[in-house]
């Protein structure tokens, strides 16, 4: 990759002279440290995959190492175009393998299953998780930079300050890790917070509950008044008579994603 020049700011955007502009606008933090980069590709070879779609290259710090991944259909999503054509001229390799499309609106990039790597615009982090909850039976593996207050709070377990909605629905499909920290500094510009690498690999045995739509809307009710017992805050799903369990005295942030699937199945 072509060295980074020193940048100047214009309109509140960092311009790297010759090669690209950083748009804030588009929560574009580029990851500079290689060894960072190298500490994610090794953490995402740690599982074999043949499919794999890179989630907002930017500049390529990531992606010129996953080019030399051998035996691998590899594609990236990029939305902002300048970004794409820098990509083209500097990595002729990737010319039919960029999709010029937000990842948000995209369709699946492959049949059959596949692997899922990025450095994830914070503006849009959650989104792109639960874009990749969308995709669950065909997701075999993620790897990614968030926030690392949100990369926390979807690795939470139940008793944590911290532990809610997107802990239990990305839980229950999928066994998370959180990584490693990564330092401000690492990024140019530098963000105003920390970040954290997280791997998601699916549950080896599903878990049993009466429907995701149950599911989704049992933990959603549930976390949406977290301060009170179970029993106040979801009374409108389940029957009287099974309000009276002791489990409902307990608060949302107390229960397990293997309670909240169970429950499931004594809804209305």
């Amino acid at each position: 990759m072509a060295r980074i020049l020193s940048p100047a700011i214009r309109r509140g955007n960092f311009t790297f002279a010759g090669m690209y502009t950083l748009k804030k606008s588009l929560g574009q933090h580029f990851l500079k440290d290689e060894n960072i980069c190298r500490k994610i590709v090794a953490a995402l070879q740690q599982h074999s995959f043949s499919q794999l779609l890179e989630v907002g290259p930017g500049g390529g710090a990531l992606t010129k190492y996953l080019l030399e991944i051998p035996n691998t259909d590899f594609r990236a999503v990029e939305l902002d175009a300048e970004k794409v054509d820098y990509l083209r001229r500097e990595y002729p390799s990737l010319e039919n393998k960029i999709i010029h499309q937000s990842f948000l609106e995209m369709e699946k990039p492959f049949d059959g299953p596949f692997t899922v790597v990025g450095n994830f615009p914070y503006n849009i982090s959650t989104q792109i998780l639960f874009k990749v909850l969308e995709w669950k039976n065909q997701v075999e593996c993620m790897v990614g930079m968030f926030q690392k207050e949100v990369a926390q709070r979807v690795a939470a377990r139940e008793g944590s300050k911290v532990y809610g909605v997107t802990s239990v629905l990305t839980q229950a499909f999928f066994n998370t890790e959180y990584l490693f920290d990564v330092h401000e500094k690492c990024f140019q510009p530098p963000p105003k917070v920390k970040s954290g690498v997280l791997r998601l690999i699916p549950r080896t045995e599903p878990l049993r509950m009466k429907s995701e739509k149950d599911f989704f809307l049992l933990v959603k009710t549930a976390f949406n008044q977290r301060r009170k017992k179970l029993r106040n805050a979801v009374k409108g799903l389940f029957d009287a008579q099974v309000l009276e369990d002791t489990v409902f005295d307990k608060r949302a942030e107390q229960l397990s994603v293997i309670d909240f699937a169970g429950l499931t199945f004594k809804m209305n």
